[in-house]
């Protein structure tokens, strides 16, 4: 962890100029932007992907290279193409429901919304819902499942005003988007408009604790902006108001955190013995974020040694799945279809192109098994349980799993 040089970006919690590195991994380009054959000889573009630490607040961030507008006006992920996901909403949806006493009185909005796969939940239990979710394309789909959406970004002034056309809701979601949104302190208090006084709001996002202990660099990428542990999430809540009452570790995305915050209240032990947790693993100082770029060099390094020793024995390695973080990792290794001849994704809307910046080709699921290859390199591996389970048939023919997080396996399944 060095010093960043004279230009000294603000740390966008408490405007404090950021000095020092957190982590550097050069160039990438925006890992959702997938290419078309058409776009291969074209330019592409290529933001440094580098992370700083506030030395004031902690706050750990990415410079904001790219505004959301470009990065989710239109975007490629679809949260119902994972089942594991699908079955955490629901499980959510009805502790929700039963917990809150929720009924046809209430209103849940959940704030980045998706395709609705959270949402439908909700309207199955006869609960009045709204989705706010920027992507056109993605909440398109949402309506056309029933669930009720608004595309818009949420900010200080849009949370207002949907506040106003909608009420305000007895329950706020916000599921993996506390770290996608640049202007933290806005969408903080569009989140504190939109829930009753006597309400509560819950996020889950990944924890950087476990970022950094299982080795998870794969998760920085442009539409990261930022990177949390409870203690930092707590600051920027207490921006508008919003009090962490509660907190869960969960196992999704490689280690996260479901908080619970409400515009009035106090916090639990759990909150406590969680910022206990963070203090002794040296989180709650500048110094105790040291040491991690080795660590992803090891990462580096083992992967590019296993590609390189396949391709020297005839081997042939493809990949499993498209994901943001998947990218992130290629482009750092500087893994091209020599080493990876291509990936399979079960999301339809990425068949047929390649992925940005390494133009890997995308393909269908079933391009496994009629090409056996030797080897498949499993890119989601936050999904290792559900994508072990799907790719079982490869043990059939000796083919065997890699993952590369947090340290290289090769398994047969």
């Amino acid at each position: 962890m060095t010093g960043a040089g004279t230009a000294t970006p603000p740390c966008r919690l408490c405007a404090a100029p950021l000095t020092t590195t957190f982590l550097d991994l050069g160039m990438s380009p925006l890992c959702e932007n997938f290419l078309r054959a058409d776009q291969l000889d074209a330019g592409e573009t290529f933001y440094p992907l580098h992370v700083r630490i506030c030395d004031e607040c902690l706050l750990v961030q990415l410079q904001a290279y790219v505004g959301g507008e470009e990065i989710f006006s239109d975007y490629a992920y679809f949260s119902s193409y994972s089942q594991s996901w699908v079955e955490h909403a629901r499980g959510y949806a009805h502790r929700m429901v039963a917990e809150l006493g929720l009924g046809p009185d209430s209103l849940v909005t959940e704030v980045a919304s998706n395709d609705g796969y959270l949402l439908r939940h909700f309207v199955d239990a006869g609960v009045p819902v709204l989705g706010v979710e920027p992507a056109a394309n993605v909440g398109a789909v949402a309506r056309a499942a029933g669930v009720r959406t608004e595309t818009r970004f949420l900010g200080a002034q849009s949370g207002a005003e949907l506040a106003e056309r909608y009420g305000r809701a007895d329950l706020v979601v916000a599921n993996n988007v506390y770290a996608h949104i640049p202007d933290l302190i806005g969408f903080t208090a569009g989140l504190a408009a939109l829930v009753k006084p006597g309400g509560l709001v819950t996020l889950e996002f990944q924890h950087l604790m476990r970022l950094i202990e299982r080795n998870q660099y794969d998760t920085v990428y442009h539409e990261h902006y930022h990177y949390l542990t409870l203690l930092t999430a707590q600051r920027a809540l207490a921006t508008a108001g919003l009090t962490v009452v509660h907190v869960e570790e969960l196992p999704s995305h490689g280690g996260s955190l479901r908080v619970f915050a409400r515009p009035a209240g106090a916090p639990e032990a759990a909150v406590k013995e969680l910022l206990a947790a963070e203090a002794a693993a040296g989180l709650h100082t500048v110094a105790g974020h040291r040491g991690f770029a080795e660590s992803v060099f090891q990462v580096k390094r083992d992967l590019v040694d296993f590609l390189h020793q396949a391709r020297a024995e005839g081997r042939r390695v493809v990949g499993y799945g498209a994901p943001g973080k998947g990218n992130t990792l290629l482009n750092h290794c500087a893994v091209r279809a020599d080493l990876l001849e291509y990936t399979v994704d079960r999301n339809p809307h990425k068949h047929g192109r390649f992925l940005p910046g390494t133009h890997i080709p995308i393909h269908h699921p079933d391009r496994i098994a009629a090409d056996r290859p030797d080897y498949v390199l499993v890119l989601p591996w936050n999904l290792r349980k559900e994508i072990s389970a799907q790719l079982a048939y490869i043990g059939d023919w000796g083919g065997r799993l890699v993952f590369p997080i947090p340290r290289l396996e090769v398994v047969t399944p």
